[in-house]
């Protein structure tokens, strides 16, 4: 059978994440279900990434082995003219047989927003977390280069993760203030070969202690070091975080 690849979008605010789940309305369930309607196939689709509740994708890639005879065109179109408007199919290729959007997968980039202002964001509110407080960005970016390289990040993984291994390497961190009108947008753009169970959201977290002065930039080199999730900061909240795009 052929097996498709899709680079899809969505904004997370109204899914229960990406994994399907009874009862609830889930981005790999909403995709499912579609693709039934249109070819007549019961198929299980895969993802490089699990999405969480409220977290978004402009790149996120699902691998769908399907008997369908459609054209990559006609599903292309049929697929963006029965999804709900908060999902988008940006394309639809072909692919090797065996191909896995999960483990096929080198690289990941995420992008992660904060609204960095007194006055929280209205139009945006879904797509970024409210920080009040200045943050200093030029000592966030500073002290993020400390995690580029190969580490054991236990002290960033939440509970719950499948991964036997917690070391990652991460290639990238920059932290960017936006400039003129956008002077209230700090945006966290991280790129390594994989993340760990909400990875992303706690360096955001523990960056963010830095940027407010709660804690200097020597401490983040000590919580990595410590491999202890309790000397690290907070989880950053999911709608700031973005999944742009997946390298195979």
């Amino acid at each position: 059978m052929p097996t498709f690849k899709l680079t899809i979008g969505y904004d997370g605010t109204n899914f229960s994440g990406w994994q399907a789940q009874p009862g609830r309305r889930t981005v790999q369930g909403t995709i499912q279900d579609t693709w039934q309607k249109i070819t007549g196939d019961q198929v299980q689709v895969t993802a490089s990434s699990r999405t969480d509740a409220g977290v978004h994708a402009l790149g996120q890639v699902v691998g769908v082995t399907s008997t369908t005879h459609l054209s990559y065109d006609q599903l292309h179109r049929a697929l963006n003219a029965l999804l709900p408007v908060d999902v988008i199919i940006k394309a639809v290729e072909d692919v090797a047989e065996g191909f896995h959007a999960t483990f096929d997968a080198v690289g990941k980039h995420y992008c992660y927003r904060i609204h960095n202002a007194r006055c929280r964001p209205l139009f945006e509110r879904d797509t970024v977390w409210h920080v009040p407080q200045l943050l200093d960005t030029d000592a966030m970016h500073r002290a993020a280069q400390a995690l580029v390289g190969t580490h054991d990040f236990a002290s960033f993984q939440s509970a719950g993760s499948e991964r036997e291994s917690t070391v990652r390497t991460i290639s990238s961190i920059a932290v960017r203030r936006g400039s003129g009108e956008e002077n209230s947008l700090v945006k966290i753009d991280v790129e390594g070969n994989g993340f760990l169970y909400n990875m992303v959201r706690i360096i955001v977290g523990s960056l963010v202690e830095i940027g407010a002065g709660r804690r200097d930039q020597a401490w983040l080199s000590a919580a990595l070091s410590s491999k202890d999730r309790r000397q690290a900061g907070r989880t950053a909240p999911p709608q700031g975080l973005c999944l742009c795009k997946v390298d195979y």
